[in-house]
C-alpha cells in the first residue's frame, strides 16, 4: 500500500530514486516496475504484480474504449530499480508528463504517482479552491 508524498529530482539522465519508505513494497516485485500514462496529465508507476492486474482490466474494454487502451498500454514502459533504488523515466514518458527535473511522487494505494512538481502543485492549488465533490459532502473528516 503506497501512501505519503514525496518530493524528489531527476538526475540528468532522468532517473528517480526511489524513496526508502517505498522501497520494501517495491522489492516484493523484485524491483520490477511498469510506468505508464495517466490521464490527468502525470505518470502512474506500478508494482508489476498490480500493473498485471491493471493491464488485465484495460484489455478487458469495449472497442468503444480504444484510445483509452492505446493511452495506457501502448504507451506502458517495463522498468527495473537498480541496486541503488533509482529507476530510469524515458524521455517520452517524461514530456508527455512535462517532468524536466523536479517531481512529486504521490502514493495512490496499489500504484504511485509521478507528477511534474509545478504541475501538481498548480493543479493541487485549484482543487483546494473548487468546491468539494457530492460524494465527499457527508465524509466524516
Amino acid at each position: 500500500m503506497f501512501q505519503g508524498a514525496s518530493s524528489l529530482s531527476l538526475d540528468a539522465k532522468g532517473r528517480l530514486s526511489m524513496p526508502t519508505r517505498h522501497r520494501d513494497a517495491l522489492g516484493t516485485a523484485a524491483g520490477q516496475l511498469t510506468i505508464t500514462k495517466h490521464p490527468h496529465g502525470c505518470l502512474m508507476v506500478f508494482p508489476r504484480d498490480e500493473w498485471e492486474k491493471f493491464r488485465a482490466r484495460i484489455a478487458a474494454l469495449p472497442m468503444d474504449a480504444q484510445w483509452w487502451r492505446r493511452i495506457f498500454l501502448g504507451n506502458a514502459m517495463d522498468v527495473e530499480m537498480d541496486a541503488s533504488g533509482r529507476v530510469l523515466v524515458s524521455p517520452e514518458l517524461r514530456a508527455a508528463a512535462g517532468i524536466a527535473k523536479d517531481a512529486v511522487l504521490l502514493g495512490m494505494g496499489s500504484y504511485l504517482e509521478l507528477w511534474d512538481a509545478p504541475t501538481y502543485a498548480a493543479k493541487e492549488a485549484e482543487a483546494m479552491q473548487a468546491e468539494m465533490p457530492d460524494v465527499l459532502k457527508d465524509f466524516s473528516f
